[in-house]
């Protein structure tokens, strides 16, 4: 009996260090509702060379909610694709749950969001456009398996040198606020990939 309850506090305190290294913060999007593209829709997403994309409303997969945004993609070499939410976008319906004016974002330090990981090893640009439209970039990898939460420091994000806008103010500083993200598995890769939930932190 000791040693099932040695067992039962172990996994016991596993568990709320699990949930305690999760972070809380102002939740900015949860791909509630439709999920449509297009010039009214509600995600702005394309690709480019042969890449290949398709996003919709996941149900299969949910971290909170009734759905997720959904993924399928085939990164070709060569090729290129965008996800993207935000403000100022082609597509007319793609604002967050909080307008990025109303936002203190001196309050965060950061974004977090959920993926539900198949560990296919796909390398996953996650970018923001800053106020001045300067692209900046971090990296996620899809090294595991299941929902996961993943927390991107704007310390971590570099200004693009591949490619910026050209309305973009090159200045090479995160000027804020920040007005959209946007996914793109790079190639070569194909694969599905759910994200969910996504929250500026303070750290």
């Amino acid at each position: 009996m000791r040693l099932l309850g040695l067992v039962v506090m172990a996994a016991v305190f596993l568990s709320s260090n699990c949930f305690a290294q999760e972070k809380k913060g102002l939740l900015i999007d949860n791909f509630e509702g439709a999920i449509t593209g297009g010039p009214e829709g509600t995600v702005d997403y394309g690709t480019g060379g042969d890449s290949k994309v398709e996003v919709s409303a996941g149900t299969d997969q949910v971290h909170s909610g009734k759905q997720s945004l959904k993924i399928v993609y085939t990164a070709a070499p060569g090729g290129y694709m965008w996800i993207a939410r935000g403000f100022g976008l082609d597509s007319k319906n793609t604002q967050w749950l909080v307008k990025t004016e109303d936002i203190d974002w001196k309050k965060y330090s950061g974004i977090a969001l959920y993926m539900y990981g198949t560990n296919s090893g796909t390398t996953i640009a996650f970018d923001l456009k800053d106020a001045n439209n300067e692209i900046w970039r971090s990296y996620i990898t899809d090294d595991f398996t299941g929902w996961k939460q993943v927390i991107l420091p704007f310390v971590e994000f570099f200004a693009r040198n591949d490619w910026q806008p050209d309305n973009a103010d090159k200045n090479s500083v995160m000027d804020f606020p920040i007005k959209s993200y946007q996914f793109e598995p790079k190639p070569e890769a194909q694969g599905t990939v759910y994200f969910d939930d996504i929250e500026l932190i303070s750290q």
